[in-house]
């Protein structure tokens, strides 16, 4: 791949120990699990082959996506590259779900409506936030941060979260809210898009980091 100018550059953070113990995360403030590092590692190397540098990066203030982005700067020789953190990338609130396990929320309430919890775009788990609650978080700190910076020729990245990264993803490829549902994001995933000196979106790949 020969890196352009106008290049966004999305990767989910690696593994974390919620992750491993498959327990809605949200909020919740996890480190990254051994495998998770490894991810991150993976990812930066992926990143490195691809030919891929960046003029600034942006992540969450949650610390699995912030070591995330700090081994793959570190894979990359760019630790001092210029970071934004942000809150509006955090992952998702899942209120009354966070720190619950997967399948004991599904005993509690029903497999079905945890699916529509976790996986639609308006359901809207007790206390906590749908992703077009998400998004409305989301979308609009791209506009105001990023957007005008992919204009300018920058090559940027955000490390975040799975559900984060969705609803940026359904923003830039124009998904519906049904098509958003069977879109998922693994850790460590880079998605690469590029865009046309109009504004739109003129590539995107996707890349596993192993």
């Amino acid at each position: 791949m020969v890196p352009g100018s106008r290049t966004l550059v999305l990767v989910r953070h690696g593994q974390s120990s919620d992750n491993e113990q498959n327990l809605f995360s949200g909020f919740r403030n996890p480190d990254l699990t051994d495998r998770g590092v490894a991810e991150a590692k993976a990812a930066g190397r992926r990143l490195k082959e691809l030919g891929l540098r960046f003029e600034l990066a942006f992540t969450s203030k949650l610390r699995r996506a912030q070591r995330t982005l700090a081994i793959i700067l570190e894979e990359l020789a760019l630790a001092d590259l210029p970071v934004e953190v942000d809150e509006a990338l955090n992952e998702r609130h899942y209120g009354e779900l966070s720190g619950l396990n997967k399948a004991e929320a599904c005993t509690q309430w029903s497999p079905e409506q945890v699916h529509l919890w976790r996986k639609t775009y308006e359901a809207v788990p007790p206390g906590g936030e749908s992703l077009a609650m998400t998004a409305a978080r989301t979308v609009p700190f791209y506009e105001r941060q990023i957007a005008w910076r992919l204009q300018a020729e920058q090559q940027v990245l955000i490390v975040a979260h799975g559900n984060s990264l969705r609803s940026l993803v359904m923003h830039l490829e124009e998904l519906s809210p049904e098509a958003i549902i069977t879109r998922n994001i693994a850790t460590s995933e880079i998605l690469i898009y590029t865009f046309g000196a109009s504004g739109g979106m003129s590539s995107k790949v996707s890349v596993l980091a192993d």
